[in-house]
């Protein structure tokens, strides 16, 4: 995020409190949380007699849910203090993703992944502002770390666990999450309830403007994109060698280079080209890769070389378009950031069942082309709807004190 702000030293970096490491740690575990399933999709739906369409709604329980709760996550944070919102979403993280490594029928791994996500939500949205408040503002490049550092991880760490079983994932989960809740439980201290509570119509109340509208119809196509080539490219069948260990590496590259783009790259396209042209060319970048993996889709050096490239073409888009959201609309920027995320998670909802059924029902060329075609929508929405947003949002946003502004960054940044 290019409106993170810097330190000429390491001394900002590593000289933090201990309550902001063990909110980072628990970061890096949440974020894992998105691409771990990933490498053990196949072993799943092997082993529970699943089809492709049943195991991709791991994805769209989690992300449906998410979304939902990301409306009221400001609620309850306004009223219950960031600290007790935060141990919250790990209490229910630690109880849904054990649960989920317990059972022995996808429906209920399915429901326990819903659960999952409600509680991924109410953490998320507390875990940077949490941060802030716990230590300077530099501390936010030690959330920038954590957060590559999970999506990076996620799938490299379920496909090495999910060799020995694909339940050692969920169950690595909930015991890293368990040991985070009690160094942030005893390490953070108390945060008092926000002195304005938040409602639960001002996120649909800032839709009505069209520029916020614009971008958040823009992130919901290219997560039909997004969420294709992650939930269907390991049931792809130039993958059915792969075992949950190599997809795990595959998947892998793609957390790393999208983690590098997003901190590095995308900040430096952003001052040279500016905001949407950036957006408007790493989509249609992105909408290319998954048009050249339809096209080649018996060829598995093409779906790797797809799947990692992909990881560049997000890292850039997620990074500039949050801050896009953060200007688009003349409300508080977590209330556009809820509203942003509640209609862009539809798309992660969606995209995985209906890839997997169009895959089950067609070929499997057909999702990747569905999803290359949603991007090149996102893009057409993009331009069609420029004039209403800001070159520069940074400028334009209203401020909403550095916690708040972090948050709203934070949930922007997720996917």
């Amino acid at each position: 995020m290019s409106t993170a702000p810097t330190t000429t030293s390491d001394e900002g970096f590593f000289k933090q409190p201990r309550a902001v490491w063990a909110v980072a740690f628990a970061c890096v575990i949440a974020f894992m949380g998105i691409g771990l399933v990933d490498p053990i999709l196949k072993p799943i739906a092997s082993q529970l007699g699943a089809t492709p369409s049943q195991v991709s709604l791991l994805f769209t329980s989690y992300m449906a849910i998410m979304g939902v709760a990301m409306l009221i996550t400001g609620v309850v944070s306004s009223r219950i203090g960031a600290k007790r919102t935060l141990l919250t979403g790990l209490a229910l993280i630690i109880v849904f993703s054990f649960l989920a490594g317990s059972s022995d029928s996808i429906g209920a791994i399915v429901g326990f992944r819903a659960g999952w996500g409600l509680g991924n939500a109410l953490f998320i949205a507390t875990a940077l502002a949490t941060i802030v408040m716990s230590s300077t503002s530099r501390a936010i490049i030690l959330f920038e770390a954590a957060l590559g550092l999970g999506i990076a991880a996620g799938p490299l760490v379920g496909g090495e666990l999910g060799s020995i079983t694909w339940r050692a994932p969920f169950f690595g989960v909930s015991v890293l999450m368990t040991i985070a809740l009690i160094a942030t439980a005893f390490l953070l201290p108390s945060t008092p309830p926000a002195p304005r509570k938040t409602s639960l119509i001002d996120p649909f109340r800032a839709l009505r403007y069209p520029g916020l509208l614009t971008v958040a119809l823009t992130a919901l196509f290219y997560n039909m994109g997004f969420f294709t080539l992650l939930a269907f490219t390991p049931f792809a069948p130039a993958m059915h060698s792969m075992n949950a260990h190599q997809i795990g590496l595959i998947f892998f590259g793609w957390g790393l280079l999208l983690a590098i783009t997003s901190v590095w790259v995308a900040p430096m396209l952003q001052r040279r080209i500016g905001s949407i042209p950036t957006v408007l060319i790493s989509l249609s970048l992105f909408a290319l890769d998954l048009f050249m993996m339809a096209a080649f889709t018996d060829s598995l050096p093409v779906l790797i070389v797809g799947v990692i490239a992909a990881g560049a073409f997000l890292g850039v888009n997620n990074t500039v378009i949050t801050e896009t959201v953060m200007g688009a609309a003349p409300v508080e920027r977590p209330v556009a950031s809820a509203a942003y995320s509640f209609v862009r998670f539809a798309g992660g909802a969606v995209a995985p069942w209906a890839a997997s059924r169009l895959g089950e029902q067609f070929n499997a060329h057909v999702p990747f082309w569905a999803g290359g075609a949603c991007v090149a929508l996102g893009v057409l929405v993009l331009l069609g709807g420029r004039r209403f947003l800001p070159e520069h949002p940074e400028d334009t946003a209203p401020g909403a004190g550095s916690a708040e502004e972090a948050e709203a960054e934070l949930i922007g940044d997720l996917a």
